[in-house]
């Protein structure tokens, strides 16, 4: 099992979003109100996880339970899209460009308006990192030590 990041607060703030964290444990990530969001801690991962669809050149998978409104990005680097906050530390800290910033169509709109999704929340940003060169990874997993909320996880095949 990976460290766990310890904070009493963390701030997090994209567009007119702001999100407090009170600690990340092995729950997941708890926000400052209560709620926990999830990690890709799953021990079926990727393997056992169904594929929504294709995208790119990797897998996006759901799974039912686990999985908010987009699922995980990639197998081998498996980017939480439901987590991420597209603060870029993943694209900036990778030696082999795996990542590239894929736009959400309506985000910002939704953003602007203070649309929630499913789970109340407005959401984080109009994009994501998206893993969209996952077979150039070379497993160094800075992207996924680096990731604030630790939406990434890497798994070596």
């Amino acid at each position: 099992m990976r460290p766990r990041a310890k904070a009493v607060s963390l701030y997090f703030s994209h567009s007119t979003v702001l999100y407090a964290v009170d600690r990340a444990d092995e729950e997941g990530l708890v926000l400052a109100d209560g709620n926990v969001r999830k990690l890709i801690e799953d021990a079926s991962f990727p393997n056992q996880w169904p594929t929504k669809e294709t995208h790119i050149q990797h897998k996006v998978l759901y799974k039912n339970g686990v999985s908010k409104e987009y699922g995980v990005h990639g197998t081998a680097v498996g980017v939480d899209f439901d987590i991420c906050i597209a603060d870029g530390i993943c694209i900036t800290v990778c030696p082999v460009n795996v990542f590239d910033r894929l736009e959400l169509p309506g985000e910002q709109e939704k953003m602007d308006k203070g649309v929630t999704n499913d789970s109340g929340k407005a959401p984080l940003a109009n994009w994501k990192a998206d893993p969209a060169r996952e077979q150039d990874c070379i497993f160094c997993r800075a992207c996924e030590i680096q990731c604030p909320v630790q939406a990434i996880k890497i798994t070596e095949p």
